[in-house]
Order: C-alpha cells, then sequence, then structure tokens
C-alpha cells in the first residue's frame, strides 16, 4: 500500500501541473471575452514538443543539455516532498526507513528552488545569446530579492507551527486557534507577491511574451527546444502547482487529511484542496487579466513589500 501511495505522490504534481496552466489561460480568455484553447491544451504542447527534434547551439556546453534534467528532476523531488491531500510521510514497503522527510524542511524546499533558478539562468547564458544573457540577469535579480520574502513567511509559519517540515507544519497547524493564526494572513500576502515572482507571473513577468524589451523566463529557454523545452516549460508548471499547494496547505490547512487510512477523509481533502487550488487560479488568472506588466525598475520595491511583510508576519508569530 505504501508503495501504491509514494507513486501517487511521485506523479500527482507533474501529471496535474500542466492542467492549472492550462485553468489559468482559460479563466483570462473568459475574462477577455474570447473562448480560449482546452484547458488540456498544455497537455497537447508538451507532447508535440516531445515528438520535435532539437535544434543545439554549436557553443552550448554540458550545463545547457543538463539543465533542463536536472531541473525537471528537482521539481519531481520537491512536488514528493510536499503535502498533497494528506499530512503524512509517505516510504515505500520495501525500504520502510526511506522518505522525502529532508527534502520536506522548508529550508531544503527554498535551496533547491534557488539551485533551480541557478542552472536555468546558467542555461540562459551558456550559448552566448544576448537574448539569453539579459534575460539570466533579470532573472537573478528578481529571484534574489525574492528569496527574503519567501524565507520570512514560510519561517513565520514553522515558528507558529513549531516545526521546519512542511509536512508537520500542516498538521500542526490544524490543531491551533483561529487568533493563533492571524499571522499567517500576513505571511500569505507575502508568499503570494514571492510567488508571482518565482513563477514569472503579472506583474513581474508575462509568461506570453516574447517582447525583447520585457521577457525574463522566456529569453532564458528561447535557445531551447525539443525534448529540453518541454522538459522547461513543463518543469515551470511544476514550480508554479507546488507554489500553489504550499500556498494552499500551510496557511489554510484546514481539511488536510491526517493519515491515508479513510477513504472518505481523503475524498473530502481531495475537493477541498481541488477547491482552493482553483480559488487561486482564477485569483491568477485574474491578477493578469485586470494590470500591466510592472517595469523592471519597480519590481525591486514590489519585493521588499514582500520581505516586510514576512518579517512583520515573523514577529506576530513570535510574540503568540
Amino acid at each position: 500500500m505504501n508503495t501504491l501511495l509514494f507513486i501517487f505522490q511521485l506523479l500527482i504534481v507533474p501529471a496535474l501541473s500542466p492542467l492549472g496552466i492550462g485553468f489559468i489561460r482559460k479563466v483570462k480568455a473568459r475574462m477577455q471575452n474570447r473562448v480560449g484553447a482546452s484547458v488540456f491544451q498544455p497537455y497537447r504542447d508538451l507532447w508535440k514538443l516531445f515528438q520535435k527534434d532539437e535544434v543545439i547551439s554549436e557553443d552550448a556546453s554540458w550545463i545547457f543539455r543538463f539543465s533542463p534534467y536536472l531541473i525537471f528532476a528537482i521539481t519531481i523531488l520537491i512536488g514528493a516532498s510536499i503535502p498533497v491531500i494528506a499530512a503524512v510521510p509517505v516510504a515505500l514497503d520495501f525500504l520502510p526507513s526511506f522518505s522525502f522527510l529532508p527534502a520536506g524542511d522548508f529550508l531544503v524546499i527554498i535551496y533547491l528552488f534557488a539551485l533551480m533558478t541557478f542552472f536555468l539562468a546558467l542555461s540562459g547564458m551558456d550559448t552566448g545569446s544576448a537574448f539569453g544573457g539579459f534575460g539570466s540577469s533579470r532573472e537573478m535579480m528578481v529571484a534574489a530579492l525574492a528569496e527574503a520574502g519567501l524565507l520570512f513567511s514560510l519561517l513565520a509559519v514553522s515558528v507558529t507551527a513549531e516545526s521546519g517540515n512542511v509536512v508537520a507544519m500542516v498538521g500542526n497547524l490544524q490543531y491551533l486557534p483561529l487568533q493563533a493564526l492571524f499571522p499567517l494572513l500576513i505571511a500569505f500576502l507575502a508568499f503570494i507577491i514571492a510567488l508571482l515572482a518565482e513563477n514569472a507571473r503579472f506583474p513581474v513577468d508575462n509568461p506570453a511574451t516574447h517582447l525583447e524589451l520585457t521577457m525574463i523566463h522566456e529569453a532564458m529557454i528561447l535557445e531551447h527546444s525539443g525534448k529540453r523545452l518541454a522538459l522547461m516549460e513543463w518543469a515551470a508548471a511544476n514550480k508554479l502547482l507546488i507554489f500553489i499547494l504550499l500556498a494552499v496547505n500551510l496557511f489554510f490547512p484546514w481539511g488536510v487529511s491526517l493519515s491515508y487510512d479513510s477513504f472518505s477523509g481523503l475524498l473530502v481533502s481531495t475537493l477541498l484542496v481541488v477547491g482552493k487550488s482553483a480559488i487561486l487560479l482564477f485569483g491568477i488568472a485574474f491578477l493578469e487579466s485586470t494590470m500591466a506588466k510592472f517595469r523592471i525598475f519597480r519590481v525591486p520595491d514590489l519585493l521588499l513589500t514582500s520581505f516586510v511583510l514576512g518579517v512583520i508576519a515573523l514577529a506576530i508569530s513570535i510574540t503568540f
């Protein structure tokens, strides 16, 4: 049984992440009075890219060839380490002492995200193109400024839950009184700003643009094609879904099952997690449909706001 749960935990994020991207695009299309593509279009796009041949620059090194596989593997590791529908660490039947608990520490998750960004920026610069160079430069600036807000928002949750592991954090937060969860609302705002910055969403970046003066993420993957481009796009979708799941399960932990023993409990937990995730995805789509992208020089002010909110949330958490 544990092996089946382990496989489920390993595959759930990559299996559903393209659907989240398709949902955002569908909502944005409806808000702009367009029919839009199907919510399953990202799956078709990935399948099409996997069927295409690759064109790799002769100046590319092993970093360019290796980075897509590493980045995608990191998203799978993090996705298997976080609580999805149940706050229970999953181990294998034939290896009961093994679990992803070490990777489930929130500091380890932040470092893994930073490692992803590092290799993404390196692969953007590796071929020597001008687009990849300025995209990597902007990405490192945004990542460096967003890390503080991300760290302090999760640190506030960790202090409130008295644990550093995300699985234990979700379980502990369900038993706290409502007044003790007040700092989590402030930390949630800091986390959402970091989410938008880390995932190249409005108002920090436009995920649908190829204008050389505005793109960040797209500039770094412009030289990729075929299977490696598919892995990059899939990894970006995985990362967004991971942030969504962390947001809805850590800051609004109610309804997350604390065991895999009850089928009815898992069903209710699944419906609640899907509902909360859909609301947050709708909010992202609404935000992208109602505001313009910030100029690059205004982004640090936004990320400073995330950092300040995270510090305030941490200070309140310590006093409770």
